[in-house]
């Protein structure tokens, strides 16, 4: 069983998709709001596959002090209230708090953590703001994970929407630009083997959402399995893309 470890923040505005709100229509609220609609799916998708669900949370004195509130526990009761409203059996969810200054020194802890002290079979890290990250996606990767000892779900400008690992890789800095090319380095330089999911979309800016929300739209009429959470909010708020001048441009209700 692999364990999937989503790496969540509280969705406050300006903490969370920074970039959408400077680069969209949406506000900064509004771009918090579609975080929380990400991550709901990510959970949700996650619970409904064959791999076990743990929900990495960053706490209170890890985040900018510009975005931090008072109470410890404030961070984790904010994820912890999406999951409730995501999951079906909220109870059987793991939380752990991050540790470390960066996403890579982040995402590493958890996936060593889990791989040499915890001896699960396999570790997938995600960030939840890939909508198309479905149930069969994760159990695909998962199968794939018994041949390969990393396996990445490329997605637009060198990222990845899903990095997942049996065997531990030199973390320090991996997720760094390009991110896609420096993990398979990073599995290079370790002797191990890579392997590749279909790309997928990820939402971090303004041109993220020209590819997700023609795609949840498109599902949705053609009556195929859309992300639940991201869809409502791409319907409430009328986002859609049309052309301007013969360019292709987001816009909103």
């Amino acid at each position: 069983m692999t364990v999937v470890a989503v790496l969540a923040d509280p969705p406050r505005p300006g903490l969370v998709l920074p970039e959408l709100a400077e680069t969209s229509p949406l506000t900064e609220d509004e771009a918090a709001e579609l975080y929380a609609a990400l991550l709901k799916d990510t959970m949700s998708a996650v619970e409904r596959s064959g791999g076990e669900l743990l929900v990495n949370y960053r706490p209170e004195d890890l985040l900018p002090e510009e975005h931090a509130e008072t109470g410890e526990s404030a961070a984790e009761a904010e994820v912890r209230a999406l999951a409730a409203d995501a999951l079906e059996d909220p109870s059987s969810v793991r939380y752990e708090v991050q540790v470390g200054s960066s996403f890579s020194a982040r995402a590493g802890n958890t996936a060593t953590h889990l791989l040499r002290e915890e001896g699960v079979q396999s570790v997938a890290v995600v960030r939840g703001t890939a909508p198309f990250l479905f149930r069969s996606t994760v159990d695909s990767a998962a199968m794939k994970l018994r041949s390969n000892s990393v396996v990445l779900g490329p997605s637009s400008r060198g990222r990845t929407y899903y990095a997942g690992f049996s065997e531990p890789v030199d973390y320090a800095e991996a997720f760094r630009t390009p991110e896609l090319e420096t993990l398979v380095t990073r599995a290079n330089d370790a002797g191990l083997d890579t392997g590749f999911m279909e790309m997928q979309p990820s939402v971090e800016r303004g041109e993220d959402l020209q590819s997700v929300v023609p795609m949840v739209r498109a599902r949705w009429q053609a009556s195929r399995i859309v992300p639940a959470h991201t869809a409502e909010f791409v319907v409430e708020r009328g986002l859609r893309v049309v052309s301007e001048d013969g360019t292709p441009t987001l816009v909103a209700d």
